[in-house]
């Protein structure tokens, strides 16, 4: 990012996976086989290259614009990913039954070409010095590794539905196909309406990122266990409870996401990181690896638990990460709290006896 500029990375990305969006609707044109399949994952290889590509460059640009309101800004903009989950489907879903299965690719695909002209237009230019801070010394930063347990699981917890929740919906409440799409909204708007308000907490009152970043793992954990709900509860799901409950864990994912960012700035800063463009790249680019990351176990590993166990226990199962995130996060925030009030009460009473010896000598 700092070689090339996050602007031209932002906007290659977009190109790139506008172009790849496209030639994903052309896919059904070719012959069925090897070939076929090895070109689909061609495909959505170049487009996951283009997403990170601006994903990593997006919250650079976002940080470096708006430093002191990063949280709060992010949070705004969770706005419309939440409005994306929730157009997406239907409009998707429109658009193959009206026009066939080229239509929503190419339609999405040339949106996204038409934005990459805009976006050269409108976006500054940062100029940015390369750092020597090691990307490995920013990884295995300890409330770092943990902060990246927090995206993981966040991210594993949202995959695990994608796959299961429809399936486990159309079985269990016998909801007509069509209205699916409708349960998502709960969970995806109290994501998008609650994310603001989380963000210009954080931005607010900083002391409160730590206790966001633990209410936030522990609710979704237990909001997963409820969604089923696990069958060790003998509770029988209802519709209404169900998306009650995905209204929670939105909130609760945006309890947890939004701090992510502003906290391993700081913890970066705590340890000698130089501010720059630089620092912000390395920042991104992890966060978009480990989203990425649970955006793959998540649904494999659910799929499979599924198959196995079925929705209740997978569910529950699932919300284990969020449980192994919010505990250890907790507990190193308490652990750090501790350490620092002894050695706040250790400088206090080097100071007492060096006043006290000073006192004798001028009496003597």
């Amino acid at each position: 990012l700092t070689q090339i500029g996050a602007k031209f990375m932002f906007v290659a990305g977009m190109f790139v996976s506008g172009c790849v969006t496209i030639l994903f609707g052309m896919l059904d044109k070719v012959p069925s086989g090897p070939v076929f399949i090895s070109l689909c994952f061609l495909v959505r290889a170049m487009d996951a290259v283009g997403f990170a590509a601006a994903m990593t460059a997006s919250f650079s640009i976002l940080a470096k614009a708006f430093p002191n309101n990063i949280a709060t800004v992010m949070g705004s903009l969770e706005i419309f990913t939440g409005l994306g989950m929730v157009l997406g489907p239907p409009l998707g879903g429109f658009l193959y039954q009206s026009f066939g299965y080229e239509v929503p690719f190419i339609t999405l695909g040339c949106l996204m070409l038409v934005l990459v002209p805009v976006n050269m237009f409108l976006l500054p230019k940062y100029d940015s010095i390369p750092s020597k801070d090691s990307f490995w010394k920013l990884v295995l930063l300890p409330e770092v590794l943990l902060l990246c347990l927090t995206i993981f699981s966040l991210s594993a917890c949202l995959g695990f539905l994608d796959p299961t929740m429809s399936l486990f919906i159309l079985k269990k409440f016998k909801l007509p196909a069509g209205y699916v799409g409708l349960v998502f909204l709960g969970l995806a708007l109290s994501y998008s309406l609650s994310s603001p308000f989380l963000g210009l907490l954080s931005d607010k009152l900083p002391y409160l990122r730590k206790w966001l970043l633990v209410s936030g793992g522990l609710i979704t954990a237990v909001c997963f266990f409820m969604l089923g709900p696990a069958p060790v509860l003998h509770i029988e799901s209802q519709l209404w409870t169900f998306v009650l409950v995905l209204v929670l864990i939105g909130f609760s994912l945006g309890m947890s996401a939004i701090p992510v960012f502003p906290e391993i700035l700081h913890c970066a800063y705590d340890n000698g990181f130089e501010e720059g463009l630089s620092l912000l790249g390395l920042v991104s680019g992890l966060l978009s690896a480990m989203w990425s990351l649970g955006a793959f176990v998540g649904p494999t590993l659910g799929g499979f638990l599924y198959e196995k166990l079925g929705f209740e226990w997978a569910s529950a199962i699932q919300g284990g990460w969020s449980l192994l995130s919010g505990l250890a996060i907790g507990i190193f925030y308490i652990i750090e709290a501790t350490r620092r009030s002894s050695s706040s009460s250790l400088q206090n009473l080097s100071g007492s006896n060096e006043e006290r010896t000073h006192l004798l000598g001028s009496e003597t």
